[in-house]
């Protein structure tokens, strides 16, 4: 599931990308590498590293500085393809090649909501750890969301924390998100929990604060019952980049990854974006995390991304729907209006 953490064999560390997958692989991106291969992965990286269990492959990991943006992303494909072919995969849906695990490389899953339950049952939590349980169990109570439907992500969900590491926690299901989303706000008015909101989009999002001096951030998983579709039951045609405004008309599954924006009131921003009527798409998906539930239904928002046609395997029924997140621009965005 999005969100899911796993180590390979190879001493990567990758999160799991959407819901939908080929056989045998899992797509992913890459979060923390290993020192041994550092120099074949050519970005930036942080200067803190980590340490992940007892494997000397694992014992110093690097992060890219920046994880999201398109330049790096290519630039990790390149050097998988050089030194690691096995995890990259040529997806036909899609007609271009991206970076996913072969299960048989897989070596550790960690499953937020395991992981949620996991914590709970140690004997002697350490500072953070126990500030992570106090959080989650004073918003369970505020939203009335079972524990059982929320977990914990990041590091200290692999027990690679370090005392200034933040508090990183997930909420299954669009309406268990909803109900804390509000929970939160009311526990920001009384003062128990305070918003962060270094940009725009941030103070949009309210997915991130402070709790007793120290910074916390969600976000949602789907419930297994919430996915409808399998990988291969569409196929996507990418046609042309376009800049728009659009009305957020259903915003039901915009704080998953991908990130769903049914839109109506297509305009465009440029010429190169009028575009035939039968065209005019009706979702906006967002495979960049912080484009993440950035508006609500009734609110607008201006879209710069690819218009892709897709297109049913099973009876050839097709749509349009503009893509932030292709990887091969660094100027796709969702921008709350």
């Amino acid at each position: 599931m999005d969100g899911d953490t796993f180590v390979t064999k190879d001493g990567f560390i990758m999160n799991t990308f959407g819901y939908e997958h080929p056989e045998e692989r899992v797509f992913a991106f890459l979060k923390y590498i290993p020192a041994k291969y550092k120099d074949l992965f050519n970005v930036e990286m942080l200067t803190r590293t980590w340490k992940f269990g007892e494997n000397p492959l694992t014992n110093q990991l690097f992060r890219a500085e920046k994880l999201y943006t398109a330049k790096n992303y290519q630039t990790f494909i390149e050097a998988f393809r050089k030194t690691f072919p096995r995890y990259l995969y040529y997806d036909q849906t899609r007609d271009k090649e991206l970076i996913t695990a072969p299960l048989e490389r897989i070596e550790q899953v960690f499953v937020p909501k395991d992981r949620l339950v996991w914590l709970q049952s140690l004997k002697n939590p350490d500072k953070l750890q126990t500030m992570s349980l106090q959080l989650i169990d004073l918003i369970s109570k505020e939203s009335g969301v079972p524990c059982s439907d929320l977990g914990i992500h990041g590091s200290i969900a692999l027990e690679m924390h370090a005392p200034e590491s933040d508090i990183d926690f997930v909420v299954y299901g669009s309406r268990n998100f909803r109900v804390v989303e509000e929970a939160i706000q009311r526990l920001v008015n009384e003062a128990k929990l305070t918003y962060i909101a270094g940009n725009r989009i941030e103070a949009a999002r309210r997915f991130v604060g402070k709790y007793q001096g120290k910074i916390w951030m969600y976000n949602a998983t789907k419930k297994p019952e919430e996915i409808k579709t399998q990988f291969g039951h569409y196929t996507f045609t990418p046609l042309a980049p376009l800049r728009f405004t659009a009305t957020v008309c259903d915003d039901t599954e915009t704080m998953y990854r991908p990130a769903i924006y049914k839109i109506g009131d297509y305009l465009p921003d440029d010429a190169q974006s009028e575009i035939n009527l039968e065209q005019i798409p009706t979702i906006v998906a967002s495979n960049i995390g912080c484009y993440r539930n950035v508006a609500r239904a009734g609110q607008q928002i201006k879209v710069a991304g690819m218009l892709e046609k897709a297109q049913s395997t099973k009876d050839g029924s097709s749509f349009y729907q503009v893509v932030v997140g292709t990887a091969t621009s660094e100027e796709e965005f969702i921008w709350p209006i």
